[in-house]
C-alpha cells in the first residue's frame, strides 16, 4: 500500500475493532477482601548503601602510619564495623566506620606532620658540607 492512498474508514474500523470498557465504569463497587480475585502486596525496602568499614585504609595505617597506635585503633573501629554489618546492624556499623574513618585521618595527618619536617631537616643536613 503506498503512503499517499487514501483509506476509508470503514477499512481502519474493521482493522482496529472499538475497545469493550465494561470495567471502566464508575459505578463499580469495591470488593471487600476475599471476595475478588486474590492479590499479592510486595514490599521493598528502598535502597541503602551499605557502610563504610575503612579496613583497607585501616590495614595501611597500621602497617605504615601508626603515630601513638591511631592507626591500630583505626583497624579495631574497622573490624567492629565490618562485624556489625554482617550481623545487620547498620546503625552500629555506620557508627564504628565513622569512628575508624576519624582515627584513620587523625594517624594519617599526624605521621605526615611529623615526617614531612624529619625529612625536609635530613635533606638539608644532608646537603650541608
Amino acid at each position: 500500500m503506498n503512503s499517499h492512498q487514501k483509506v476509508s474508514m470503514e477499512q481502519i474500523n474493521s482493522t482496529f475493532p472499538p475497545h469493550n470498557n465494561e470495567g471502566l465504569s464508575e459505578e463499580q463497587k469495591l470488593q471487600t477482601p476475599g471476595q475478588g480475585p486474590a492479590s499479592t502486596i510486595i514490599s521493598v525496602p528502598s535502597y541503602e548503601d551499605p557502610p563504610k568499614d575503612f579496613f583497607a585504609w585501616s590495614v595501611f595505617n597500621t602497617l605504615y602510619m601508626n603515630f601513638c597506635c591511631l592507626g591500630f585503633m583505626a583497624l579495631v573501629f574497622s573490624v567492629k564495623a565490618r562485624d556489625r554489618k554482617v550481623v545487620g546492624d547498620l546503625h552500629a556499623a555506620r557508627s564504628y566506620g565513622s569512628t575508624a574513618k576519624c582515627l584513620n585521618i587523625c594517624a594519617l595527618t599526624l605521621t605526615l606532620l611529623l615526617l614531612v619536617p624529619l625529612l625536609i631537616v635530613q635533606f638539608i643536613g644532608l646537603r650541608r658540607p
